[in-house]
């Protein structure tokens, strides 16, 4: 490995605490865990991260951050070495409620409302009020299961680093309208596409609360693997905010199941006047959701 801890406190010193802390995080492991794979009592490795240890052995040191994957550099800057950091514990300033710190290998959140913590269902089944729940909510929470947070870990960083982008080019009407989700690699993940019309030409004639200009949404697709991060919601938002840039304020569109939540949750609204949805197949073919 070539990253080291070199977290430095305001009078210069090395936080010895918060860089294992943050080195335990990347290497997804538990504080016990970290002692067996060292062979560091437990006890000890507390001591040294809640800064009760002031001047633990070298030895011991080194051997906590190689077996959490990190090397050990002695008076050598970061900006010389060619050093990184780990990324430090984004929830290090959160406590439970006797004060103690929340383990730094796992990811924690606040809990401000039910949906916040994966164990009230209770209340998102049922839509209880506060004064019906039958548990109080925790101040946070968080997830035990390996598995699960990779899977988040691995979703907060296709959110971080996915770009939404408009396709432009001389193959294209001037009418289209193409806009892309793509990882930083380049990897299709999400795609939309849309078309100017003419309300005036649709109907044959003029009615002065019909737009000169109107939007029609043709599809917004996102590959399975990376549905409900909301990368749909990002394409739609980029089409209708390039909309009212261009002075566009109607757009129409035809959909079904989590499509139409998606719309709706982006600010479209039910149209029972235009009521329209066709399928062509072959006679007799029955079609299942």
């Amino acid at each position: 490995m070539t990253e080291a801890s070199d977290h430095t406190d305001e009078a210069g010193g090395t936080d010895l605490g918060q860089a294992l802390r943050a080195l335990r995080r990347r290497a997804d492991l538990s504080q016990r865990q970290l002692a067996e794979k060292s062979g560091v009592p437990q006890p000890t490795l507390a001591r040294i991260e809640s800064g009760r240890a002031v001047d633990p052995r070298f030895r011991t040191v080194e051997r906590l951050v190689q077996a959490a994957g990190g090397t050990l550099a002695v008076g050598v800057p970061p900006s010389v070495s060619g050093v990184t950091e780990p990324t430090p514990v984004p929830h290090d300033d959160m406590r439970d409620e006797a004060g103690r710190r929340y383990p730094a290998h796992l990811d924690v959140w606040p809990v401000h409302e039910p949906r916040d913590w994966p164990g009230a269902w209770w209340a998102e089944w049922y839509r209880l009020p506060p004064e019906r729940y039958p548990l109080p909510l925790p101040p946070a929470a968080y997830e035990l299961n390996r598995r699960y947070r990779d899977n988040r870990r691995w979703a907060a960083e296709v959110r971080r680093t996915a770009q939404v982008r408009r396709v432009i080019g001389s193959d294209l009407p001037t009418t289209c309208w193409r806009y892309v989700a793509e990882l930083p690699d380049g990897t299709l993940v999400g795609e939309l596409r849309a078309h100017e019309r003419s309300p005036f030409l649709e109907y044959g004639e003029w009615h002065p609360h019909l737009p000169e200009r109107e939007m029609v949404l043709d599809s917004v697709l996102v590959d399975a693997r990376y549905r409900r991060l909301g990368l749909g919601r990002r394409l739609v938002t980029a089409l209708v905010t390039a909309m009212r840039e261009a002075g566009i304020d109607d757009a129409a569109a035809i959909a079904e199941g989590s499509g139409t939540d998606l719309l709706r949750a982006c600010g479209f609204e039910i149209e029972a006047r235009r009521p329209a949805a066709l399928r062509l197949g072959r006679p007799g073919k029955r079609w299942f959701s």
